[in-house]
């Protein structure tokens, strides 16, 4: 058991629901109790609940218990806490930090990209967060499904459509996607030019929605799985995966059967022949469910994708990754579930999250100013390749493609994974690709930088109550920061905890090497120092969805 989790089984002793925290600077401790959530029920301020309970914790194990303003923070015994620090993670390796087999099963609903639409930076932030969100929950002991649900219905579709039938444009061997995007933006743009073309827009609609056997249909079906394949490249690219692949075409007839349901029961309500949610009494305004000509909505189509979620495929718990501008969506359709008295409402999650920005300023598919995931990655790719061929005049241009491949991936996921979802990124593809600073290249380049030490040194099981440097106790502490970070990550659903704890450990790890001979001095504790290091940054990693290279 870790100096963690003994703590954490003092603090539960005495009746207190408060979990530690790992402080951000080591003179407050290896440890720290925040007292804020008790004040309420216990009637004092923070500061002296903190001053109480300091007097009550002793443990062998413990150092010192002060109180620091509305905190108790704990300090372990300093050759107590490296040797039992290494040996946990010698003893656990890779499943350091995991946790106990949980009951509920887990469908984490993530990308969502439209078919005849752009794959672009936003799609990159939700498919980045779902992803490392499924690994996180997975290695916190969960039944994780991960899932997609692709819009390959309505309108954009049938402009799409409108102007590809008009223009016969011929698809590209390459870079399909990009002109999958482009035709989008073209009839986007013909349409503002030529207003009363969008009767033929609605014509074809209206046959689409129908599912009308003929030409039409036969081209939608040809460029939908067109999109699909292009989606799935870039999944393969970004190493994403989907157990299951939800598609808005397949929920019309549950969706038009619970509407009607809905209507029937008198939760829902017919109105100039649509049938509505009237939610102005919560103020979440009208929601449409059914229109007048009886063709579902996303909104009905989203209630039978819940049902479809809980019942079909067994799950206890459904986290919808999805942008920020859909959040007035997700509250009318959460309130409509627990209209319907569908059980699992309070078990349905929406982790929203904000914009994709360029330094130049905001992005929209509706103009074209919105930046392709696949122009995006090529931009970070040339300042990759740029770096690698100046560090490595040597190497055979498939050691740099491979290595290049690494980099311009970590520095894509990472600033898409270290700030707050509900944070605006402001993404620079130059900075990005920086091997110094906070970046994503910087973790691989500690990575590597740690491996190759591996490589000339054997590691050995080791007492590491030896390892009592400055530094040293640093990067253990960080070390024993991550099963933490997971924990947090996993309750609060945010990669960034477990980001930044891989970031402190590179740093930690970078001063260490600078400071702490390893090779020259032959230190066997040392060298499983190192080898610990190795074990949780590569395990963080992956759980960011990053894959390191052992040599940069």
């Amino acid at each position: 058991m870790s100096f963690q989790d003994k703590l954490q089984a003092l603090i539960e002793a005495e009746g207190i629901p408060v979990q530690l925290e790992v402080p951000p600077d080591t003179s407050l401790g290896d440890y720290a109790l925040p007292c804020f959530p008790l004040a309420k029920a216990m009637k004092k301020a923070p500061n002296q609940i903190a001053e109480d309970l300091a007097k009550k914790f002793t443990a062998d194990f413990l150092e010192d218990v002060q109180a620091t303003g509305p905190y108790v923070n704990f300090f372990i015994k300093k050759d107590a806490f490296a040797k039992a620090t290494l040996k946990e993670i010698q003893d656990k390796g890779s499943e350091y930090g995991s946790q106990a087999k949980k009951n509920d099963n887990v469908m984490i609903e993530y990308s969502q990209p439209n078919t005849h639409k752009a794959f672009h930076v936003g799609h990159l932030r939700g498919t980045s967060l779902g992803e490392s969100l499924a690994r996180i929950l997975r290695f916190a002991g969960y039944t994780v499904v991960q899932a997609n649900y692709s819009g390959d219905t309505g309108a954009h579709i049938a402009k799409w459509l409108w102007y590809y039938t008009n223009n016969k444009e011929t698809p590209p061997k390459e870079n399909i996607e990009q002109w999958i995007a482009n035709i989008y933006v073209k009839a986007v743009q013909a349409l503002a030019d030529d207003p009363d073309k969008q009767a033929e827009v609605d014509v074809m609609l209206a046959k689409l929605d129908a599912k009308e056997p003929g030409a039409l249909f036969d081209t939608y079906t040809t460029t939908r799985q067109l999109s699909i394949d292009a989606f799935k490249r870039i999944y393969k690219e970004l190493d994403a995966h989907f157990d299951e692949w939800f598609f808005e075409s397949a929920m019309d007839e549950h969706a038009k059967t619970i509407s009607n349901e809905l209507a029937t029961r008198k939760i829902a309500k017919e109105d100039d022949g649509a049938i509505i949610m009237d939610l102005e009494d919560v103020n979440l305004g009208i929601w449409v469910l059914l229109r007048k000509d009886g063709t579902p909505l996303y909104s009905a189509k989203d209630l039978a994708l819940a049902e479809d979620k809980f019942k079909k495929y067994n799950v206890d718990r459904s986290i919808y990754v999805v942008g920020a501008a859909q959040s007035m969506h997700f509250k009318q359709l959460f309130e409509t579930l627990e209209r319907m008295e569908f059980e699992q409402t309070d078990k349905c999650f929406h982790l929203s999250f904000t914009e994709v920005r360029l330094p130049e300023g905001k992005m929209s598919s509706r103009t074209g100013q919105n930046i392709l995931y696949s122009d995006m990655h090529a931009q970070v790719a040339d300042y990759a390749t740029e770096e690698i061929q100046k560090r490595h005049e040597d190497w055979t241009p498939e050691q740099i493609a491979t290595v290049v491949h690494h980099v311009t991936i970590a520095a894509l996921k990472y600033d898409m994974l270290a700030i707050n979802p509900n944070k605006t990124i402001t993404f620079d593809p130059k900075n990005a690709t920086a091997f110094e600073g906070e970046t994503g290249p910087y973790l691989l380049y500690t990575y590597a930088r740690a491996s190759s030490i591996l490589r000339k040194a054997t590691p050995e099981i080791v007492d590491g109550s030896t390892l009592t440097h400055e530094k040293e106790l640093a990067l253990l502490r960080a070390l024993a920061a991550f099963p933490a970070a997971v924990d947090r990550a996993t309750r609060e659903y945010m990669p960034s905890y477990v980001a930044h704890c891989a970031m402190s450990i590179a740093k930690t790890f970078n001063s260490f090497y600078h400071e702490c001979p390893v090779l020259q001095e032959e230190r066997k504790d040392r060298v499983a120092l190192v080898q610990a290091a190795v074990i949780v940054l590569g395990k963080a990693l992956t759980l960011l969805g990053i894959k390191a290279p052992e040599e940069m």
